[in-house]
This record gives C-alpha cells, sequence and structure tokens, in this order.
C-alpha cells in the first residue's frame, strides 16, 4: 500500500472509521472539501462495514493522477469534482461503463451528464461559478462592491483577486471554458490577461481563493459560489455574488476507475453516493451544491439557480479532451507565463 493511503486510512481510524491498513475493499479518490469526502467515507463505511482509503486532491490533480496510474490502477472510485476532467477521463477510456439503478431517480442534468459520457460517470451535485468578496476589507480599503466580472479588472484590485490555476483545478478551468463561452475566444483571452495584472496568486486548489479572501489575505476570491456560501456560514464576511454578464456552472461528477482492485465495492459506492438521504449528508460539512437525486433537499443556504444568469454551458465541447487540452495550453502560453 502506498503511504499516503496509509496516511489518509489513519487519519479516518481517528474519525472511529475502521482502518483499511489491512485490506482495502474501497480506494476513493475525492475532490470535494475534505470535510465533506469524510462525511461519505463515514456514512459508507458505517452503513456497509467496507474500509475505504481515501485520498483528496483537486479535479485537475485526480485526472492527472488516474491517468498515470491507467497501467496499474490503484483507485476504484473518483466522486467529485468538476464534470469536464470526468468526462474527458470517460473519453479516453480511464473509466468504467456502469448503468446505476439509481440513475432513473436524477435530475435530467445528471442523467444527460451519464449519457454524454456514455455511462462513464454521472452527474452528483450541480455548483454556479461566481466569486465572493470579503466586506470588511471592501470597506476598509474604500473599494466598490464587485457585481460582474468586468467589475474584476478594476485597476483598484491589483493584488486583490485569487484564482486557482486551471491546469490543477476545475473550478478554474470551468472559469476559463465559461469566459469563452460567454465572450468568444479572443475577448476572453484578452479579459483573462486583463485579470492577470489583478491577480496575486494562482493557487492550486479550486476553493483555495474565497478561503484566502476569509482570512483577509485578499478581498475577492473567484470559485463556485456555495464556497463562497461555505465561508458565509463559518461566520466570515464573505458576499458571494453571481456575475451580472451571467456565468458557467459545474455538474459534480463521479467515475469508477478502469480497472481499479475493488470493482464489486466501487458499484455499491457508486449506488450509494447516488441516493437522495445520503446526498443530503453534505449539509453535515457545510457543503452548499445542488443534489443531482430530484428528491433530495437542497441546504437552505445554497445558491439558488433560479436566481442567477446562466449560459448554456457546452459540457460535451469542453469536456473533451482536445478541447480541454487546447486551452490549457493556450492559457499556459498567454496568461500563465505572463510576468507577476
Amino acid at each position: 500500500m502506498k503511504m499516503k493511503f496509509q496516511l489518509a486510512a489513519a487519519a479516518l481510524t481517528v474519525m472511529g472509521v475502521s482502518s483499511p491498513a489491512l485490506a482495502d475493499d474501497l480506494v476513493l479518490y475525492c475532490s470535494p472539501q475534505i470535510e465533506w469526502c469524510q462525511v461519505m467515507v463515514e456514512a459508507f463505511t458505517r452503513e456497509t462495514g467496507i474500509n475505504v482509503a481515501m485520498t483528496r486532491k483537486s479535479s485537475g490533480e485526480t485526472f492527472a493522477q488516474i491517468k498515470a496510474e491507467a497501467d496499474n490502477p490503484r483507485g476504484d472510485v473518483w466522486w467529485g469534482g468538476t464534470g469536464d476532467p470526468h468526462l474527458q477521463a470517460a473519453e479516453e477510456g480511464l473509466t468504467e461503463e456502469y448503468h446505476s439503478p439509481m440513475l432513473e431517480k436524477l435530475h435530467p442534468w445528471a442523467q444527460k451528464q451519464a449519457k454524454q459520457s456514455g455511462y462513464r460517470t454521472v452527474g452528483i451535485y450541480a455548483g454556479a461559478l461566481g466569486f465572493g468578496y470579503n466586506s470588511e476589507l471592501l470597506d476598509q480599503k474604500g473599494l466598490k462592491a464587485p457585481e460582474c466580472w468586468a467589475d474584476l479588472t478594476d485597476t483598484a484590485l491589483v493584488n486583490e483577486v485569487e484564482i486557482a490555476n486551471p491546469n490543477s483545478s476545475g473550478t478554474s478551468y470551468t472559469m476559463l471554458a465559461t469566459m469563452v463561452q460567454l465572450m468568444g475566444e479572443d475577448k476572453a483571452f484578452d479579459y483573462l490577461r486583463e485579470l492577470h495584472k489583478n491577480i496575486a496568486q494562482y493557487t492550486k486548489s479550486g476553493s483555495a481563493p474565497i478561503k484566502d479572501a476569509a482570512r483577509g489575505e485578499v478581498t475577492v476570491g473567484i470559485v463556485f459560489q456555495h464556497d463562497a456560501v461555505t465561508q458565509t456560514v463559518e461566520g466570515f464576511p464573505i458576499v458571494t455574488v453571481a456575475p451580472c454578464e451571467g456565468t458557467g456552472y459545474e455538474i459534480g461528477s463521479m467515475s469508477i476507475i478502469k480497472g481499479g482492485p475493488n470493482p464489486d465495492s466501487a458499484k455499491k459506492f457508486y449506488d450509494f453516493a447516488l441516493r437522495a438521504d445520503v446526498q443530503e449528508l453534505a449539509a453535515e460539512a457545510k457543503a452548499y451544491q445542488v443534489p443531482s437525486n430530484a428528491s433530495a433537499k437542497a441546504p437552505p443556504a445554497a445558491p439558488d439557480f433560479s436566481k442567477i444568469k446562466l449560459i448554456d454551458y457546452d459540457f460535451a465541447k469542453y469536456g473533451s479532451s482536445d478541447e480541454r487540452s487546447r486551452l490549457l495550453a493556450k492559457w499556459d502560453a498567454e496568461i500563465g507565463s505572463l510576468p507577476k
């Protein structure tokens, strides 16, 4: 067993979950916030008795790991994270086809995700892109509250904005693809060049920018809106913004890794994770995404999609291997390489 799994197992043992050190019945790669990953592991083990070794990494990092391990798969299930890299993994044959008996219980957008992937991934939650700002810092610095994407390029916000690197973060790749669809590619990259002037740093994790804003390290964090809501619920002075021009959204997804060591346990977890009662456990972890099971109730603090101007996000195109690789390479060449 690899050391990272031993460390994950040890952490879970402290929390009361039986240690998988002797027998890994399920190896879970988890991409949402660690608290939600832990809630899911605890609930699954409690119900089934199946031991779980869990590693938490961002969407981009997890996709890279699964691809690197393709000749010797070590994981069983990839749970959560933006759908684009899940779709790319499906296209590249890194994940298994599975028709869960729970599919008919899901919202149409989640079923569509499954169909588009040849049933190699499925939608488990949805979340709208946006940003959050620290209202106390804004007042202290005499800054105007941003309401639109365009506001984030204001010269008054130099070194006051954070976003993740789209190579490691599904959140940031969603933002990149959203700008291209919202503005057209040329104008989108012009916008990203202007935004770059205000970026304090490109983080590895997609949720890190709003955590930094909550701590007062920067004023604005570009994230999924539910991540900003989490900080507000925690008591930080974070205001969540749905940008006025419109915005993209993610379909957080789940996939069974092709050739994983525990296929039967993988299917059990897959079905488990699609149940309404299990998706409602998100509230325990202060996760405010919209659940994919039509019978599951979203937490009261979750962003209301009916009040957000959403674009018609093209998941098939921007989740394809060629388009995702092309856009990331262009971002590296034209944005990531710019001096600070």
